[in-house]
């Protein structure tokens, strides 16, 4: 074929460089990885095989089993057995393990056995990147997306879900014992026929009925009251209003470079009791004492904001919208000012809510305001159904208010997090498969 550009015979001899190093530029990425690795103190990081045993067959050194993992999760290579072919056919691979190809079963336990010592690595990444000056902007974002787990979601029980079973199977059993009572009347063949497949029927039910007794006892033993059989650790979570059985992963990413600073995998579904934790730890690996955090209104929560300010760490993340009065239609709690001078509310009206009493209520000091003029007032019927608006005021109320005034001064920092957290997320379950279609629109005849 004329004016295309023409390959070679397959069956023509080829004059391979003389050495492996030519086929790998000095830009490509696995000399970084290279570098790196030989820099790491394996030993000091508690990497196992370090030391060869004296007898036995000879093992592969931790460094080129370390080697083989990061480039596997640079090219979104997860599989230990995709990892062995690679080994073999994949000229990158050759040049960073020295043409070595241990096998799946290697690489598999090698990532079993080496978890902490994996981690510490990425710490010790994270310190180079800190010594480098790239987490100098100091602003981090902190958000938790949920990953399936390999646990089915009909291998993972709560209360809700044994007490829907128990009632499915209570019905299932009635419905073939009353087509027992119908197929005694019919016909002999067919009687005995569909009398053995209803008796199958109810005495694989009835074994499912002992085996949910069994997990029964499990369930209401555990401190969260669920139960999973293929995972233990596994949670069942809600996530954009559909359940799966996984894991919550918090990051906290630097917003200069999107590098991942800080990670944590956890078993509540909830962000609430995370932010402060993450945080932390985003601060102390990036060794900024001055951080800014960003996160969304999922990880509102008083004592967690708290914590950050005490920790004095600067915190970014709207307030929830769950007044009930709002939802009836009534004046939000936002439409009644604080005045800190005289220590009492104002409402739409111009009423003085004063400051009544305190008490606590889950361990939280509250303060209650409320004006003797609430049954009089003209506008009572748009600001409460009682007697009268009552205002409940945290103790630290005034460091909540502190964070909702910084971000209506700086209303950007929500797009900023939208940028930076959720683009790491969306990567990695790319790279786990979970992706989308890359082409778009259809045919102008598959529309009609």
């Amino acid at each position: 074929m004329k004016r295309f550009v023409s390959g070679e015979s397959r069956s023509q001899a080829t004059l391979f460089p003389e050495f492996l190093d030519d086929f790998v530029t000095e830009d490509n990425p696995v000399r970084a990885i290279e570098a790196f690795v030989e820099a790491l103190d394996l030993r000091h990081l508690g990497f196992q095989g370090v030391d060869p045993h004296a007898t036995g067959r000879p093992a592969y050194h931790p460094a080129v089993l370390l080697k083989i993992y990061l480039y596997g999760y640079l090219n979104r290579i997860q599989s230990s057995r995709r990892l062995e072919r690679e080994a073999q056919r994949n000229v990158e691979l050759m040049w960073l393990t020295e043409r070595l190809t241990p096998d799946f079963k290697t690489i598999a336990d090698f990532r079993k056995n080496n978890g902490k010592a994996i981690r510490d690595t990425c710490r010790d990444f994270v310190v180079l990147c800190r010594r480098l000056g790239l987490f100098s902007q100091a602003i981090v974002t902190i958000d938790g997306s949920k990953f399936k787990a390999v646990n089915n979601r009909d291998r993972n029980f709560t209360f809700a879900k044994m007490k829907r079973r128990a009632e499915e199977i209570e019905k299932s059993i009635e419905h073939y014992l009353r087509q027992l009572d119908s197929a005694d009347q019919g016909a002999l063949a067919v009687t005995e026929a569909q009398t053995a497949h209803l008796k199958e029927k109810i005495a694989a039910l009835t074994e499912e009925v002992q085996q949910l007794q069994v997990i029964e006892i499990r369930r209401s033993q555990a401190p969260d009251q669920q139960v999973s059989l293929t995972d233990p650790d596994a949670r069942s979570m809600t996530t954009r209003g559909t359940g799966v059985v996984g894991y919550n992963v918090q990051t906290a990413v630097d917003s200069r470079h999107h590098l991942i600073i800080a990670h944590e995998v956890t078993n509540v579904g909830s962000d609430r009791g995370q932010l402060s934790r993450m945080a932390k730890r985003a601060r102390d690996a990036s060794g900024t004492s001055d951080l800014n955090v960003v996160a969304d209104r999922g990880y509102f929560k008083g004592e967690e904001v708290l914590a950050c300010h005490e920790a004095g760490i600067t915190t970014y993340l709207p307030k929830p919208k769950t007044s009930p009065s709002q939802a009836r239609g009534l004046f939000p709690r936002e439409a009644l000012r604080y005045v800190p001078e005289r220590n009492e509310y104002r409402c739409p009206a111009g009423e003085r809510l004063i400051w009544r009493f305190k008490n606590v209520e889950k361990g939280q000091v509250l303060h209650c305001y409320w004006s003797s003029a609430c049954p009089g007032c003209s506008r009572k019927p748009q600001c409460t159904t009682g007697i009268y608006r009552r205002i409940k005021r945290w103790e630290h109320e005034s460091v909540l208010e502190s964070v909702q005034g910084r971000l209506d001064q700086k209303p950007e920092m929500m797009r900023l997090r939208r940028q930076t957290v959720e683009h790491p997320f969306g990567t990695l379950k790319a790279w786990m498969g979970a992706t989308h279609f890359l082409t778009k629109t259809l045919k102008t005849s598959a529309r009609k």
